[in-house]
């Protein structure tokens, strides 16, 4: 029996699991700070829903199909945000809603990109661009806290029409398919496909300092963004070759390390969202686990060891319990990061008060724990 991950899927153990947990944790605890409540959705669903409008994108030709038992024609989520058009139904606007869960891409395989990802999404459905600079606000305490330094950038889809438009460009969002493969393919790349739609002369464009697209009419919404972005505090930089994959997005879009989104219209509602990629922002973070976590020794005294660990987790605090020798229970600590070892036995129950050892320094001291 094969007993390897498939190809694109990984397991996460350890340390690597923990800082994945504690990610997850500020990025949860930032959405709820700021209002906006959770939901949950199927992994699967059928295959059309999956598909919408956007056959065309590169996310959505990359979707995993199934069939079940009664040959329907099914597929994993490959992101939340097509659900949103069924859960939004009903719903009081502005309806803000947060998800956090795996999404499934049948991809090519990188060193950190995977078809199994773990993403973080907050939408305002019925929402304007005050919602759009509070969502970047979000995506700014996100980073704050997790010590990833990086600059949000933002663009206009509908700045990026006009332009196409004014210089007679057709197949408009084939050319943005292109744009937005810049950074993947590079430039001498992307301009060679451009070249099918007679439109190489936009990479010179994009180029160009922002105060040449002052003069265009859809840039008022960069100015309204960086209007509200200010008084939330939140720094941006305008970059007009940021364009974002999805098709259905129809106003501005913002990106950063580890971090998408932009504004797009469902069942005839404005809407707007961000995404963490769990995966990418746990790399990118820079925090430290310094959970105080205690592995309660038995010494023979299992009965006491336990009531002691009842204590301790009464408390609240993180207990483990290993009964065996010393030695083995030290270097049972080590592997699983406890970095307080506490011994029971027949001297310490006695006395009342325990051996306690800092795994980290190496230091031990005495500690009564009957309070």
């Amino acid at each position: 029996m094969n007993t390897e991950n498939v190809k694109g899927f990984k397991d996460y153990t350890g340390v690597e699991a923990l800082k994945r947990a504690e990610v997850r944790k500020i990025i949860e605890g930032t959405f709820e700070k700021y209002g906006f409540e959770p939901a949950e959705t199927p992994i699967v669903e059928y295959e059309e829903f999956v598909k919408g409008e956007n056959e065309k994108d590169e996310a959505v030709s990359d979707i995993f199909k199934l069939q079940d038992k009664g040959k329907r024609n099914l597929a994993l989520r490959y992101e939340f945000t097509f659900q949103l058009k069924r859960i939004m139904n009903n719903m009081k606007l502005p309806y803000k809603r947060f998800q956090i869960g795996p999404v499934f891409r049948d991809e090519p395989v990188s060193q950190d990109r995977f078809r199994q990802f773990t993403q973080c999404d907050a939408d305002v459905i019925g929402s304007t661009i005050k919602d759009e600079a509070e969502i970047l606000s979000v995506a700014c305490e996100v980073m704050e806290r997790l010590g990833i330094k990086g600059t949000i950038k933002i663009n206009n889809r509908k700045l990026m029409n006009e332009i196409l438009e004014e210089q007679k460009i057709k197949s408009a969002e084939d050319v943005m398919r292109e744009i937005d493969k810049l950074e993947k393919i590079g430039e001498a790349a992307v301009k060679k496909n451009l070249k099918k739609y007679k439109a190489e002369k936009i990479l010179d464009i994009i180029k160009k300092p922002e105060s040449y697209f002052k003069k265009y009419k859809t840039y008022k919404e960069i100015e309204e963004l960086k209007k509200y972005c200010a008084i939330f505090g939140v720094k941006v930089e305008f970059s007009p070759s940021l364009i974002r994959g999805l098709s259905y997005y129809n106003g501005n879009v913002f990106e950063a390390q580890g971090i998408g989104g932009g504004s797009y219209m469902f069942n005839g509602i404005q809407c707007t969202g961000i995404s963490f990629g769990l995966d990418r922002v746990s790399l990118l973070s820079n925090i430290k686990i310094n959970k105080e976590k205690y592995l309660v020794i038995s010494l023979d005294k299992d009965k006491d060891a336990v009531k002691l660990a009842k204590k301790l987790r009464d408390k609240g605090e993180i207990v483990g319990l290993f009964y065996g020798k010393p030695s083995k229970a030290l270097e049972y600590a080590n592997s699983y990061c406890f970095n307080r070892a506490v011994f029971v036995g027949e001297k310490e129950i006695k006395s009342g008060k325990f051996k306690v050892k800092d795994m980290d320094s190496g230091k031990e001291k005495s500690l009564d724990f009957s309070a």
